[in-house]
């Protein structure tokens, strides 16, 4: 712990290194608990307020102690922030200069044989993504790691990033012609000679899951394994230990065998045909799900859905047979064999007449196609033998875990019930820098004029924040119809989610003065922003799952058959740390100030409201419009004009 103190010190490295620093005691003891989790290799999990510093205090302990690190974060910017500042200013801190990598997903990372591919096969979806592919030739040609990053931000949609990145089920492996260029491979070769490597939660997943061959060699030499932004884990979990397939993997291995076929086996036309044939019944099931809602559970699906489904199934079966028996003519068409069987087997199982116990099964339909999903009712079981079977030291980490000031229902989840547990306060002063607020009078959230009520109360506290504000919703129809009555009521700018990459609106808000932005789930976390631009945090409901979604349904009626009760043990935790996410966008610098706004009567008018405002912050709360004003008023009278670095991550 000697490397602890000396770096955590008021006059230590990151005094020198850090303008402002201050030693937060909170955060000396997370860095004990982790230097003890990393020196008995055992399990630890802490939630860490906002201020607490968490990142520093689980990396300069881990760092300290040696071995192979892997550092596994919630999204690609905040591997980037770890990756290119925190983890080299602890290294500077410690003075120390271990092996680094940062490991991304397949989509960040150009594959030489599919931009060849694109170039030349004429099969891209449209003129004006061939030539923006095209465009991409000189960077193509130059870059030494083929990250998309060098070239800008590709939304993970964009026709151009399918078009020239692999998946884990088109790529060719060792057979493919370009192998000893793969940028995939020679990342994964600097990770694995790497003595920290940063991954995401996805990247993470997939190894434990086994669907990513080549990356699996690298987490059973970990030492450590921290797990930030935790919280993340068990709906990622569901996904990775469960089966999808979807409208657009079906397509692309359709289109996939049109170009094997005519590079591989021109001499096959019927397998051309059989690929149309998959390509058409994958539009029609397409067509089918359109208007349906969003996700249904699979023996209630419409009946008309249901029959292009399995026509879909009865379609891929066929053309897999047809690729198994050509499918040595070269690596193209292996390829595409080995993913027909692979999507084919995974609808069998989805489909099968007799549902795997302990799953739940749903269709869910999607912009552009559909989705096909079988997934483990609990994933803790798995989770805990991940665990068990592993000789390392865990460390799983988040603002918000805890549930009423417990982290057991959390551990649980995560199968980690012997986990050494720990709740570190943040350092900010929520009883002066905010208030909650928590407008009297409104009706119940299934009442008719709820999302009417809720725009009133938009209006009257963004007149007294004057904009400045985020407003998050629990579904795009509420979102929708709530910018549809604040459109020509205030005056300040509106961004509204779906306008824009999500990158490109948070840049926009941050930089027009005054301005509010309306964003559903994907806005509830990740977002960082600092300074003046976010001073309001309106949020209309409590965030409970859908009842009637397949999955939530299939895993209530299971605790039910074990006695239990599924709103206290499953929808009412994963509702709470939902609202913490939300609320935990406000405050993020000790200089920050402002209002949250919780619409939902259900705080005040139900029993478990309290356990909702137990797991807040320490914030006042106040049902008066006329202490926000007045909060705003003397915030505003002692605030220094916006600071220039405010930033979002």
């Amino acid at each position: 712990m000697a490397a602890c103190e000396r770096v955590f010190a008021t006059a230590g490295p990151l005094s020198g290194l850090l303008p402002g620093y201050a030693p937060r005691a909170a955060q000396r003891t997370m860095a004990a608990e982790v230097e003890r989790a990393v020196s008995h290799r055992s399990a630890l999990i802490c939630e860490a307020g906002t201020g607490t510093g968490k990142t520093l205090a689980y990396l300069v302990p881990s760092v300290a102690g040696g071995g192979r690190i892997v550092v596994s974060t919630g999204t690609r910017h905040l591997q980037e922030r770890l990756f290119e500042r925190d983890l080299p200013l602890v290294c500077r801190a410690l003075e120390c200069t271990p092996r680094t990598a940062l490991l991304k997903g397949r989509s960040n990372y150009l594959c030489r044989w599919r931009y060849e591919q694109a170039l030349t096969s004429g099969r891209l979806v449209s003129r004006q993504v061939a030539a923006r592919v095209a465009r991409l030739s000189g960077w193509a040609a130059r870059t030494v790691n083929g990250d998309l990053a060098e070239v800008g931000d590709l939304a993970e949609s964009d026709p151009v990033r399918r078009a020239i990145t692999s998946t884990a089920d088109n790529c060719l492996g060792s057979k493919c012609p370009m192998f000893g260029e793969c940028h995939v491979v020679e990342a994964r070769r600097r990770a694995a000679q790497a003595d920290v490597v940063v991954v995401n939660h996805h990247l993470l997943f997939a190894d434990m899951a086994l669907k990513e061959h080549g990356f699996a060699e690298l987490l059973p030499l970990a030492d450590t394994l921290i797990i930030d932004e935790a919280h993340q884990i068990p709906d990622v979990a569901t996904r990775f230990f469960g089966v999808e397939v979807t409208s657009g993997q079906l397509a692309e291995l359709a289109r996939d065998t049109g170009a094997a076929m005519r590079a591989d086996a021109p001499d096959t036309p019927d397998l051309g045909l059989l690929a149309a044939d998959l390509e058409r019944a994958v539009r029609e099931a397409s067509d089918a799900f359109a208007g349906t809602v969003q996700r249904v559970e699979w023996g209630a699906m419409p009946r008309d859905a249901r029959a292009r489904v399995e026509a879909v199934g009865t379609r891929l079966g066929v053309l897999a047979e047809a690729l198994d028996e050509v499918s040595m003519r070269g690596p193209s068409i292996e390829s595409a064999s080995v993913r027909a069987r692979d999507l084919s087997d995974r609808l069998g199982r989805i489909d099968s007449e007799s549902p795997e116990p302990g799953h739940a099964r749903w269709a869910e339909a999607r912009a552009r196609g559909f989705a096909a999903h079988l997934a483990p009712l609990d994933t803790a079981p798995i989770l805990a033998e991940r665990v068990a079977g592993a000789d390392r030291a865990w460390i799983l980490t988040s603002a918000t875990l805890s549930v009423a000031g417990s982290l057991d229902h959390f551990a649980a989840r995560v199968g980690m019930t012997d986990a050494s547990l720990h709740i570190f306060e943040g350092s900010f002063d929520y009883r002066t820098q905010t208030c909650c607020y928590l407008p009297p009078g409104m009706p119940e959230p299934l009442r008719p004029g709820y999302d009417e009520a809720v725009a009133e109360v938009a209006g009257s506290v963004l007149a007294a924040s004057r904009g400045r504000a985020f407003l998050l919703f629990t579904s795009h129809r509420a979102l929708l119809a709530i910018r549809k009555m604040l459109d020509g009521q205030v005056p300040w700018p509106l961004f509204t989610q779906g306008e824009r990459p999500r990158g490109e609106l948070l840049d926009r808000f941050v930089e027009t003065p005054d301005s509010v932005l309306l964003g559903t789930q994907s806005f509830w976390e990740g977002v960082d922003i600092r300074g003046d631009a976010l001073s309001l945090v309106l949020i209309d409901k409590l965030p409970f799952a859908p009842p009637d979604d397949p999955l939530l349904a299939a895993r209530a009626d299971a605790v039910r058959r074990d006695g239990g009760d599924p709103f206290a043990s499953i929808q009412l935790p994963a509702a709470v740390i939902g609202l913490k996410q939300g609320v935990g966008r406000l405050i993020r610098d000790a200089s920050d100030s402002g209002v949250v706004v919780v619409c939902d009567p259900r705080l005040s008018s139900r029993g478990y409201g309290r356990i909702f405002l137990d797991s807040l912050p320490p914030m006042p709360i106040t049902t008066g419009i006329e202490e926000v004003k007045a909060f705003f008023e003397r915030r505003d009278a002692r605030e220094t004009p916006p600071r220039p670095d405010a930033a979002r991550i």
